[in-house]
């Protein structure tokens, strides 16, 4: 048994914009992008890790839509590479926290899902992610799983900084507003998951369950996400305009309800996210100067 004191954090992924975040708040963990370590290959993972370190797996395949013609890929990120942490993890005496998704579940929810609802998945994007959550569980009998949904920081092309930009390119812009979520900032979901790998390393009396949903409170639609953004960098939110999913033709039906449940979060005694909308004044403060 290793103490937390000699317990590396490992963040694979770290090139990501979760990944960054993780690595600015805890600058000393060690920090593996694409190309310091391929996580599908099960010797190169031993080689790195080590007996007590604790794996944060920010790494993902996340291109939704083209997950649905490039499907082993998919497979390859969003699985094989969770499989191969846990199954690394699992001989070692290390442990592991995976970051998934909301998109485990169909959408057809009308309250916040919980970590144990029924999942649903209705693209490859969304099973790829599940068979990577059903490979640390079977894996991996110390795996933490931990939801989340609508990722932004809003400086690298995600959908927040896509709106920066449009406020500046375009006179109006056209939304969907038939998708109800959580947006979260990354930087606040990197301090929830630090949190949660402090007591992995130093376990309380309660045991912390395998699966949890971690995302900023509130919900909001991407109509009303896009509207703050405007709001908060002082543009009029007017210039937002409201549509549907079906105006947008994708490839991929993605969730029309994703808001996930932080009450198992909470009931661990770890620190709920705060609301969205404070999230995205600070990320927005931040990026804009």
């Amino acid at each position: 048994m290793h103490s937390s004191s000699d317990s590396r954090l490992v963040v694979t992924g770290a090139g990501g914009q979760l990944g960054r975040a993780v690595i600015a708040r805890a600058p000393e963990a060690l920090a593996l992008g694409r190309g310091d370590l391929d996580i599908t290959d099960p010797a190169a993972v031993r080689a790195t890790l080590r007996p007590g370190d604790l794996v944060l797996n920010c790494a993902a395949y996340t291109a939704v839509d083209t997950a649905e013609s490039n499907e082993a890929a998919a497979f390859a990120g969003n699985e094989t590479g969770p499989a191969v942490l846990a199954a690394a993890c699992a001989a070692l005496g290390a442990r592991l926290i995976h970051v998934s998704t909301d998109y485990v579940f169909d959408g057809h929810g009308t309250r916040p899902y919980e970590p144990d609802d029924p999942t649903g998945p209705t693209s490859v994007y969304g099973r790829s992610k599940l068979a990577g959550e059903r490979a640390v569980r079977t894996l991996g009998e110390d795996g933490h799983i931990v939801r989340t949904a609508w990722v932004y920081t809003g400086d690298h092309g995600d959908f927040v900084a896509t709106m920066r930009r449009l406020e500046r390119e375009r006179e109006t812009v056209s939304v969907v507003n038939d998708q109800l979520g959580s947006p979260t900032y990354a930087d606040d979901l990197a301090a929830g998951l630090l949190e949660l790998a402090a007591r992995v390393n130093s376990p309380g009396p309660q045991p912390l369950p395998a699966v949890l949903h971690a995302t900023n409170a509130g919900q909001a639609t991407w109509f009303e996400l896009a509207r703050a953004v405007f709001e908060e960098v002082g543009a009029d939110p007017d210039r937002v305009r409201p549509c549907t999913s079906a105006e947008f033709p994708s490839p991929v039906r993605r969730p029309a309800y994703s808001v996930l449940s932080d009450r198992a979060w909470v009931a661990a005694g770890l620190t709920p996210l705060r609301d969205w909308r404070l999230a995205l004044r600070d990320a927005l403060r931040r990026v804009c100067g």
